[in-house]
């Protein structure tokens, strides 16, 4: 999954932002600005994944120590795997089919917003695949753990302030011309790598949060075993009950907090004010679940819905038997 994550960036970022002339955010944003700011001569000798490995490699070298062998070599694979994709696609490829960057991306043209809505978005698939599997694609995280907590700022504060900085610098640079063939005396390079920021971090979100969709449900009732009885039929699932009081009517009351998919939010709802209409509930998004699976699943429910057939039948023919003892009596 590792390889996978780093060919999709790879992808990504070398055939729809680097044609477009956009750039990715952190330490990959710096080495395509880095190749873009040598003079084209140059450019032919040096791409994409020389500066990706000289910038990236010491940085986890030097936090091995603070992050652990298996992340550091999880992530130093992923960003190698990223770096020798984007020498095959920039470099052996275009050997073999002529004018492959011809028509600028050999994916979405000269069509800048595709590019960077796109190119944001497997690049921020691959990124949060490297997370998801132990590693990650930039070094910029791991300078963020080292340092952010020196200058009094969190990881994510840390990121987002060096990227602005990073995105300020490529306008300015693009503004005054001092990019060679960029073909921009504006802030649009800036202005759309912005864009491809945004699409990527969501992309990074999604993959490396989880894909189940969970929800946690707090239920606070005081018909705690109708609810709790109503939920395990409906659901098939565990539940958790913890005792609570009210703070101002000092009335105790029973907490009961469960684990679901976003598709059975409206059916745990249905659920609980049929049976307690008075019944407090919060709902909150999970971001990963671990032990078990929430996946909606056809499977499971057609499961659930055999043993409440089963568990029916089953108690009318104890009624049907009872009745008939009542009778032989």
């Amino acid at each position: 999954m590792l390889f996978v994550a780093g060919v999709v960036n790879a992808t990504g970022v070398t055939l729809m932002l680097l044609p477009a002339a956009f750039y990715d955010s952190g330490l990959s944003g710096v080495s395509m600005l880095v190749v873009q700011l040598l003079p084209e001569s140059v450019q032919g000798y040096i791409k994409l994944w020389i500066p990706l490995i000289l910038l990236n490699a010491p940085i986890f070298i030097f936090a091995a120590k603070k992050q652990g062998f298996e992340f550091t070599f999880c992530s130093l694979f992923a960003i190698f795997v990223y770096s020798m994709a984007s020498l095959v696609f920039q470099q052996v490829i275009p050997k073999f089919v002529p004018d492959f960057f011809g028509a600028g991306s050999p994916i979405g043209g000269y069509e800048k917003i595709i590019c960077a809505i796109f190119g944001g978005l497997l690049s921020g698939i691959g990124s949060g695949m490297a997370i998801r599997f132990g590693g990650t694609m930039d070094g910029m995280e791991s300078l963020a753990v080292m340092f952010a907590k020196k200058l009094n700022l969190t990881v994510g504060n840390f990121v987002l302030i060096f990227n602005v900085f990073l995105y300020l610098v490529i306008g300015v640079l693009a503004f005054t011309n001092c990019i060679p063939n960029s073909g921009a005396k504006d802030f649009t390079p800036a202005l759309y790598s912005i864009v491809a920021y945004f699409v990527a971090s969501k992309a990074v979100d999604f993959i490396s949060d989880g894909l189940d969709q969970a929800k946690g449900a707090f239920i606070i009732t005081s018909k705690n075993d109708v609810v709790c009885r109503a939920l395990s039929e409906e659901f098939g699932r565990g539940l958790t009950v913890m005792e609570g009081r009210g703070f101002y009517s000092q009335s105790e009351k029973q907490i009961i907090y469960c684990v679901i998919n976003r598709f059975q939010v409206a059916k745990l709802r249905d659920v609980v004010s049929r049976n307690d209409p008075y019944a407090f509930v919060t709902i909150m998004a999970i971001t990963d679940v671990i032990g078990t699976s929430i996946k909606y699943s056809r499977v499971n429910d057609k499961i659930f819905k055999q043993r409440k057939q089963l568990k029916a039948a089953s108690e009318i023919n104890v009624e049907e038997t009872d009745s008939d003892d009542g009778k032989n009596q």
